[in-house]
């Protein structure tokens, strides 16, 4: 039972099947994955309310999916593969096997401290194969995981800590970001003069930087993990326990934590991750988000993992030591699907062509955008400079809250048009509205984009304040998602995002 969409014709029937059926679309799909307690009911709802839970019953560990259940078949392939920020720096190809030690010990470490299952951590890293190890080790213990953007200030990450009343911290001493090194340690220091919660720190030793150290609250990685076994049984979840807690910042207003629980979220990751990039055995798969947003959660970690694939975690930017250090990567790491942003695209174009010309590029088989549509002429160049006219290029739409992707070309099998998302996958069951709330039938249309019904990876709440989350997203019109965002839809039923619409319910876009 694989659930792999391989043409137009699968993709129609998926579809069909998700709307007329979604229970038994979803419990079928759901048979993928390794459950400790099979679910009572697949779904129960009420958007008025807003109250959604998936899988009732069930019991499990994502990281048990992620990890264990390939040990036997793929335990020695590569699961990540990390590139420095530093081309001189030698890359670390980490296996099923050695991954799932670390997060066992990692996991082992965190309980040493006394974290316990239902604790908030707050994971403020690089882009070091310990980010993954750090997510995967709370899943495996039941602590949820609060990533921070290693870019974000002191001010920004005390905010996030004392929202979620985090206990513990994970850092590093300093990152690298191009020619620049930042000192981690000390903005984490700054953040926590004003967060009472935060009772240990763990620092990663990475950049060798000097940094103050607290004694008592303060703790070497290095040191904790070293003598930490490599068993650690993994915790058992319900479905619907927390698995993280995600902060969108909105123009306005203080962060929103958006809160994404463990089965709903898994069976979607999965899902989407295997249809959108038809991700097949052994391909190198590349993204070149960060952790800290929800695109490398999805689609760097639990994704790729879930499905048994080869990811790559990159630590650096596209510009250094020159414009053509993406290229120079697809080519030594022989990338078969690479998935990035826009505003890379347009800022490597602008850096014109002969960064490109020295690299083949040839493994390349399906190229991705992520975080805003793509205007048209981005578009033109990507497909052409680099997918050579030869790869898909999928414009993907979705969300922070929304899991994963919901309107997206099927690398290879949807008829693409540039600048259009497409398609919602199966299971995304999207409406366009004018602005009181009329649906708009038909095609050739343009409304605000809503979606009626739930679907497994969507999020369940905003962090101590549910109510917040029910006027963002539920409240605007009558049983529907709210996504904030204009739409159109034009004679083949394809959509294309135009923009933000609300900025005053400033939901997070694309």
């Amino acid at each position: 039972m694989n659930h792999r969409i391989h043409t137009m014709t699968d993709y129609k029937t998926a579809y069909q099947n998700s709307v007329a059926q979604p229970e038994k679309f979803w419990a079928d799909i759901a048979e993928n994955f390794t459950w400790i307690k099979p679910w009572d009911e697949i779904l129960k709802w009420d958007f008025d309310n807003f109250n959604v839970e998936w899988f009732k019953g069930a019991k499990l560990n994502i990281t048990e999916n992620c990890l264990d259940r390939h040990l036997e078949t793929r335990g020695d392939e590569v699961a990540i593969i990390w590139e420095a920020n530093n081309p001189d720096t030698p890359s670390r190809h980490i296996t099923y096997r050695q991954l799932h030690a670390e997060v066992c010990k990692a996991a082992n470490m965190l309980k040493s401290i006394g974290v316990m299952k239902g604790d908030r951590i707050c994971i403020y890293l690089p882009m070091v194969p310990e980010a993954a190890i750090s997510m995967l080790a709370c899943a495996r213990i039941g602590a949820i995981h609060s990533i921070v953007f290693a870019g974000f200030s002191a001010q920004s990450l005390s905010d996030r800590i004392n929202d979620s009343n985090c206990e513990y911290v994970i850092t590093a001493d300093g990152s690298y970001r191009g020619a620049k090194a930042l000192v981690l340690k000390d903005i984490v220091d700054e953040a926590l003069t004003s967060c009472a919660s935060v009772k240990n720190v763990i620092v990663l030793r990475h950049t060798i930087s000097e940094i103050k150290f607290q004694t008592g609250r303060d703790l070497w990685w290095h040191e904790l993990i070293k003598d930490q076994s490599e068993n650690c049984a993994p915790e058992m979840m319900d479905a619907e326990d927390m698995l993280f807690i995600l902060y969108t910042s909105g123009s306005t207003g203080k962060p929103k934590g958006v809160v994404h629980t463990t089965a709903g979220y898994m069976v979607w990751a999965w899902y989407t991750f295997i249809n959108v990039f038809q991700y097949e055995h052994k391909d190198i798969y590349w993204c070149t988000a960060d952790v800290g947003w929800i695109t490398g959660h999805s689609y760097i970690v639990y994704g790729p993992l879930l499905a048994g694939g080869t990811t790559l975690m990159f630590e650096g930017i596209p510009t250094y030591p020159d414009a053509g250090r993406f290229w120079q990567v697809i080519d030594k790491h022989k990338v078969n699907i690479f998935y990035t942003a826009p505003t890379a695209i347009r800022s490597l174009m602008a850096h014109g062509d002969a960064f490109v010309y020295p690299y083949s590029l040839a493994t390349l088989k399906t190229i991705g955008s992520v975080g805003e549509p793509i205007n048209e002429e981005a578009w033109q160049w990507y497909y052409d400079n680099i997918g050579k006219g030869n790869c898909s290029l999928i414009d993907t739409w979705w969300q922070t809250e929304t899991g994963g992707v919901m309107i997206s070309p099927l690398a290879h099998i949807t008829p693409v048009k540039p600048t259009y998302a497409t398609l919602p996958l199966p299971g995304v069951q999207t409406i366009l509205v004018d602005a009181n709330g009329v649906e708009l039938i038909g095609d050739n249309v343009e409304g605000n984009l809503c979606i009626k019904f739930p679907w497994p990876g969507m999020l369940r709440t905003t962090y101590g304040d549910h109510e917040r989350c029910r006027l963002n997203y539920f409240a605007t019109y009558k049983g529907l998602y709210f996504t904030g965002d204009g739409c159109r839809r034009d004679n083949d039923g394809n959509y294309r995002i135009i923009g933000r619409v609300d900025d005053v319910i400033n939901v997070s876009g694309y």
